[in-house]
């Protein structure tokens, strides 16, 4: 195994067992307190548990190199299991939304606050650290899984962050109807953080174009490019997880010989993938110059 899988790897199941020890400390504040907000909170928690088990096994699957029934590798089951967690996100949000308006239709009663709230505040923390950590790692290794759990993580942070502020008000006030109010509020944050999510994920899936990767490809093109080949043209670039396809069309001088094209494109091809990308591919398809290239042609004591 790599060191940037073992990264990975070690990245998500710390994100798991982080997860076990917040929610514990987040449903015993919620024992001690009896507040909503801090039951909605705790709920999230358990949505940060489930994804992060899913995202364990994504992770380990996402490591099985290409095959015979996986020419491209198995990266996609990182983009399945963003989608997951972002529904997960969104399903939370719906379940926090329900008991904070079925609170305040019953007659909200004020929560015990005296005790508890340091517990919520030493989960949040950890989730403040722990989201972005694994943010960090995820963009640094590409994986999908880990920036999908590091956000959602870094929004539990935010929402535990919001509940405390929101029961200080509480504290201070003894308006008893704001603590399912922050509830509802903190389900708006959560379905404001799934939606997206599961949009950005479902991109992965259908292959939706990648801009940022596209000019990054194409930057390392214009600057890796010999003078030798004279254009690129009907460039795509598909994500698989952290792998990446690149194909396109290159022209070459008419004048080289099918051996000398072969090696020297292939030779290039690998100097882009180490430049753009930790691991992938590119295929180039080779098309002889045209008369039309010839103003724009850099080759030296051309025959034609």
């Amino acid at each position: 195994m790599t060191a940037s899988k073992r990264l990975r790897m070690g990245a998500i199941l710390g994100s798991l067992f982080t997860g076990i020890l917040i929610m514990g400390l987040k449903f015993q504040t919620w024992r001690l307190t009896g507040s909503t907000a801090i039951l909605s909170d705790a709920l999230e928690s358990v949505v940060n548990v489930v994804a992060a088990a899913f995202a364990v096994m994504a992770v380990r699957a996402a490591h099985a190199p290409p095959d015979a029934n996986h020419p491209y590798g198995h990266g996609k089951i990182e983009f399945v299991t963003a989608v997951f967690e972002g529904g997960l996100i969104t399903f939370a949000a719906l379940v926090i939304a329900y008991e904070a308006i079925r609170t305040l239709l019953a007659g909200p009663v004020a929560p015990n606050l005296d005790e508890g709230l340091w517990l919520i505040l030493l989960a949040g923390g950890l989730n403040g650290m722990l989201g972005a950590a694994l943010l960090m790692i995820g963009k640094r290794t590409e994986s999908m899984a880990l920036v999908a759990d590091g956000k959602h993580v870094l929004s539990d942070f935010l929402t535990s962050m919001g509940v405390i502020l929101g029961l200080g008000v509480v504290k201070l006030t003894n308006l008893a109807w704001l603590d399912p109010v922050i509830a509802l509020l903190m389900a708006v944050v959560l379905g404001l953080t799934g939606v997206p999510l599961v949009k950005g994920a479902v991109d992965g899936l259908i292959d939706a174009a990648d801009g940022t990767l596209l000019e990054r490809l194409r930057a390392s093109l214009e600057r890796h490019r010999p003078r030798e080949l004279i254009r690129f043209h009907h460039v795509r670039a598909m994500r698989n997880g952290r792998r990446i396809h690149v194909d396109g069309h290159v022209v070459i001088p008419e004048f080289w010989k099918l051996s000398e094209a072969h090696d020297r494109v292939h030779a290039f091809e690998t100097e882009i993938v180490a430049s753009v990308f930790q691991e992938g591919e590119i295929e180039f398809h080779l098309d002889p110059c045209r008369r039309v290239y010839c103003k724009s042609c850099e080759v030296e004591s051309c025959p034609v």
